[in-house]
């Protein structure tokens, strides 16, 4: 069963208001008739000499009075006769406030952040002033120990980066999430951007989820992601180590096309062609794929090797100068001087997009992790999942990865 806040716990109204009751009399009395003008069972008359309570305009609803184990993530609940005149106030043990956001119109209180493990904290309901009736309420709880088992959450992403636009924003869990819960994983899971643009999270599976916006995103964006998972139940007994933040920027608009057709590289920076390149793609038999990828990696100089993979006939290795990936599979954009007499005119390549050393020089200095790359019109079309492909898809299919 799904934990989230208090689903778990019973809700229980702290009783702010009682009326005492009280029969006097002889004992051994078996009258039927009550003496002395005392009240009668079930009367809100009180005994002599005790004060009547007071009823109050506001209550703690929950956590329950003195309710222990109760989740690190939980919100105040309380009751009021004048919501938008009521404060709440919630503090630990040394007096210390807890920042939170008061919804007046739902009647709850939510911390900033998980409330610390372990922990005793003292909920102050006051309400406004009314004749005849208290209006101050306090409760205390008592939050549950540290859980043993927890999971990571990680950003491939960190401050200060500076990406592509192109670039889909990654989540990564230590452990696979269950379907049940990845809407509450979502909706803890903020992102901001400057200037503001339509988004969404995909799943791509169960221990990674992206985000990218309906189109790219607008050059030199400012992007800010939360993830608030401290805390959170995710299913069989896990819950959530830590929060994260991110704050990155988006760089120019950097957008690469290459034609089969034409075996040519157009590139648009900031929407203007500023450069066209020969290219030669990959041979029938090692055909390049046909779709959307983006830079996921570069290295300036490294080593091909395939002997492995397509066996000692049809295997490689060899250096290689500005290589920059862009499927898992091994397809990169990169600099091949053995083809120079290709490209442009026909495929001779393992699947990659060779260019010129000089153009491979040049693209290497320019682009950036996440800048995008569509190939068209070879035999083979780009597999989803193979790089970061979350632009392979249309919208409206991306949109269902989505669990909200």
């Amino acid at each position: 069963m799904k934990i989230w806040g208090f689903k778990r716990a019973a809700v229980a109204l702290v009783a702010t208001s009682a009326l005492l009751t009280s029969a006097c009399g002889d004992g051994d009395d078996k009258s039927s008739e009550w003496q002395g003008g005392a009240a009668k069972p079930g009367s809100s008359a009180a005994a002599p000499g005790t004060p009547e309570a007071l009823p109050s305009t506001v209550s703690v609803a929950s956590p329950a009075a003195g309710a222990k184990n109760v989740e690190a993530i939980s919100s105040i609940k309380y009751t009021t006769e004048d919501a938008q005149g009521t404060t709440v106030k919630v503090t630990d043990a040394d007096g210390d406030e807890v920042e939170g956001t008061l919804d007046k119109d739902a009647k709850t209180f939510t911390p900033a952040k998980a409330l610390p493990w372990g922990t005793k904290f003292t909920v102050t309901v006051t309400g406004p002033e009314a004749e005849g009736k208290n209006n101050t309420a306090t409760s205390s709880f008592t939050t549950m120990a540290k859980p043993s088992k927890l999971i990571r959450v990680s950003s491939f992403m960190g401050d200060g980066q500076t990406v592509g636009v192109g670039m889909p924003l990654i989540i990564r869990f230590g452990r696979s999430i269950p379907e049940s819960y990845r809407d509450d994983v979502e909706r803890r899971m903020k992102v901001t951007a400057t200037p503001a643009q339509v988004g969404t999270w995909h799943w791509t599976s169960p221990t990674e989820v992206h985000y990218r916006p309906k189109v790219y995103w607008k050059a030199h964006s400012k992007v800010f992601y939360k993830v608030a998972l401290q805390g959170v139940p995710l299913g069989n007994g896990y819950y959530g180590r830590s929060d994260l933040t991110v704050d990155l920027k988006i760089g120019r608009s950097f957008v690469m096309t290459v034609s089969n057709k034409t075996k040519q590289m157009t590139v648009k920076q900031d929407g203007k062609v500023i450069k066209t390149i020969p290219v030669s793609l990959g041979k029938p038999s090692t055909p390049s794929s046909s779709g959307t990828m983006v830079v996921i990696e570069k290295k300036k100089h490294t080593i091909f090797d395939t002997t492995d993979e397509l066996g000692p006939d049809e295997g490689y290795k060899t250096p290689i100068d500005f290589a920059q990936r862009i499927t898992w599979s091994g397809q990169f954009i990169h600099a091949a001087p053995w083809s120079e007499g290709k490209q442009g005119r026909t495929n001779v390549s393992h699947g990659c997009v060779n260019v010129s050393e000089k153009m491979g020089a040049w693209l290497f200095d320019r682009t950036l992790m996440g800048d995008p790359i569509t190939v068209t019109g070879t035999e083979e079309k780009l597999k989803n999942g193979n790089g970061w492909t979350d632009w392979n898809v249309s919208w409206e299919e991306y949109k269902k990865g989505s669990y909200l």
